[in-house]
């Protein structure tokens, strides 16, 4: 068998049960590279739930430093990846018990990768132009799944959330800048 180099793939635990975040590398030579963006068996060997199935793919495209987007918890678990570009990310656990309300924060670039575990909302600030934010989940987006949705307000003095861009300066649409504070949030069942 030949022993050419591959993708891998390194877990790393959050302070939020069931978040991962994996370090995940590439291969290069004069043409440029290729990675492994999802590898279900690599990934599943260091930590990712083996029953999570990939349903659909979505992406974000966002054009400007400093877009700022979330924060909702949805009814699906969700692997998250950056084609091109670098995003600050801020997760809050939205689910009854004792980890509710705790908060995480992480860089996402082309070489690292989010499991994110249905229940902690999500939320990204792009840190550069031109950011191709990509997310696989393992149920089919529906607006009839919206009201299963959990809101909490990204600029909660209480989340404690330091943004790279202040709010102020950042593009927040109106639906994600009137999200109920931690304290009113409803809690993900």
């Amino acid at each position: 068998m030949a022993n050419l180099p591959t993708t891998e793939f390194e877990a790393r635990t959050t302070d939020i049960p069931g978040l991962l975040i994996f370090d995940v590398n590439y291969v290069g030579d004069e043409r440029g590279y290729f990675q492994e963006k999802y590898q279900k068996a690599k990934l599943t060997a260091v930590g990712m739930p083996e029953d999570f199935t990939v349903v659909q793919n979505s992406l974000s495209y966002n054009g400007k430093k400093g877009v700022t987007r979330g924060m909702h918890a949805e009814p699906w678990d969700k692997y998250i990846s950056v084609v091109k570009g670098k995003v600050f990310a801020a997760y809050v656990d939205l689910r009854e018990g004792d980890s509710f309300g705790k908060v995480v924060t992480t860089e996402i670039n082309p070489n690292t990768t989010v499991f994110l575990p249905r229940g902690v909302a999500n939320s990204f600030q792009t840190l550069e132009d031109d950011v191709y934010y990509l997310y696989s989940v393992n149920a089919h987006w529906s607006a009839d799944n919206y009201e299963k949705y959990c809101f909490v307000n990204m600029a909660d003095p209480a989340l404690g959330i330091n943004w790279p861009i202040s709010l102020d300066k950042a593009t927040v649409n109106d639906r994600d800048q009137n999200h109920p504070l931690l304290k009113d949030a409803k809690r993900f069942q």
